[in-house]
């Protein structure tokens, strides 16, 4: 692994990646699956046989990231245990064992004049992916990006960049013994923010950008990049209980899709209630809520029901904690609570708790969310618990992916037509 270029060559160095991963793009289209599934084994083998290597480079990061005063829930997800690693190498392992969608037909007809239409996966080319604090993500993304067949540029953040080059280093030496480019996966070695900037700025080169980080990251590079991104900015995700709810569906859903894990995208983090169950509901909740340690923010009517629930503010509504902290609104019936949803949710995951089926359909459909649930805790929208395989990020966006991308997110689709001399008339 080269050494990190002086400033003034920021530009061409992007460049440089840029270009290489343009030609190794071309390579990686037409790469055969079991190719493929070879090298993604030996990056596993790699990362599991340099463990002392991969647990000293992150050791270096931690002491910098100390010094620099980051704070623990950042250390933590900077941190690399022997755990974390085992986990990045059986991740790459469960990659190997998703089907590859690449090359696969669909939707193949005869039209009137004869010919065969259908369209074919292909690959979205070259994916430059920033991500902020978990080395993981390296290992993480290269094989998605790989098994997809598509070329990589990932910038991770410079909190752990001894980390991801020692993760590279792995990736590199895996790529070499089975004959791939390797300039399929190439690891940013600038830590300075312009690199980002650069990388947004190179659509001749670059076919999509996916951020994975905080808020900020995201709608910075939204706003800059000159490549379509594939992104959510945050997580308002809502369990709205209705009034015909089973009681200890609505208990046990709500309960899980708060506590289950504070600092995701797919946790609650407002619940409607409505009206007619709110003093039965919340009764039961409130206590098990405060027992858990989570500070409860609610309307007038929440507070009046729970005298430990501070009064929430219009910001509460809208904010994606990423804490033991939860949002509670008692709401008239299912158009109010959807009205909350359209109004402040961010259009990633909401829930309806019900046992009527006209009012679960109706929510199904007004809901305009890239997950909509019906008696399921927020905390399935994950790739892995949608039968996706590993993920590379959630999307709210509309156009191309939404939802979990996992490896079919990371293709398109063409056209191809068959005849046999077939002209038209």
């Amino acid at each position: 692994m080269s050494q990190v270029r002086p400033e003034h060559d920021l530009a061409a160095y992007m460049r440089g990646l840029g270009q290489r991963a343009r030609e190794a793009a071309r390579y990686m289209a037409s790469a055969d699956a079991g190719a493929k599934n070879a090298a993604l084994l030996a990056i596993a083998d790699h990362i599991e046989h340099s463990r002392e290597t991969l647990a000293g480079a992150n050791h270096q990061d931690m002491e910098v990231g100390r010094g620099r005063g980051l704070d623990s829930a950042l250390l933590d997800r900077l941190e690399l245990t022997d755990e974390r690693i085992s986990a990045m190498a059986e991740g790459l392992r469960q990659i190997v064992a998703l089907p590859d969608p690449v090359g696969s037909v669909s939707e193949m007809n005869y039209r009137p004049s004869g010919i065969q239409v259908g369209r074919m996966r292909v690959p979205l080319g070259v994916i430059g992916i920033v991500y902020e604090s978990r080395p993981n993500v390296t290992a993480d993304a290269a094989g998605l990006c790989l098994k997809s067949g598509n070329a990589a540029i990932l910038r991770g953040g410079s909190e752990a960049i001894h980390s991801n080059l020692a993760i590279a280093e792995c990736i590199a030496h895996a790529l070499a013994e089975n004959e791939f480019p390797g300039d399929a996966v190439q690891v940013v070695e600038i830590t300075d923010r312009d690199a980002v900037g650069a990388l947004l700025r190179m659509p001749e080169f670059v076919d999509v950008i996916i951020p994975r980080g905080g808020k900020g990251l995201i709608e910075r590079i939204s706003r800059e990049s000159a490549i379509p991104v594939i992104k959510h900015l945050h997580g308002v995700c809502h369990v709205f209980v209705d009034e015909d709810a089973d009681f200890d569906k609505a208990v046990a859903v709500a309960f899980n899709a708060k506590t289950q894990r504070y600092g995701t995208c797919n946790t609650m983090e407002t619940l409607l209630v409505a009206e007619p169950v709110a003093k039965s509901v919340l009764g039961v909740l409130a206590p098990m809520f405060l027992d858990a340690g989570v500070e409860l923010r609610g309307c007038a009517r929440t507070t009046q029901i729970i005298p430990e629930a501070s009064s929430a503010s219009e910001e509460d509504w809208s904010t994606e904690y990423l804490a033991p902290i939860l949002s509670i609104r008692v709401v008239t019936d299912l158009d109010a609570a959807i009205d909350h949803i359209h109004r402040y949710g961010s259009q990633h995951t909401d829930a309806i708790i019900t046992d009527n089926i006209v009012k679960a359909r109706r929510f199904l459909t007004a809901v305009d969310s890239s997950s909509v649930m019906v008696n399921a805790s927020t905390r399935f929208a994950d790739g892995f618990e949608y039968g996706l395989g590993a993920e590379i990020g959630i999307s709210t966006d509309k156009l191309h992916a939404r939802g979990p991308v996992g490896l079919e997110g990371l293709t398109s689709q063409k056209f191809i037509v068959v005849g046999d001399g077939h002209i038209r008339k």
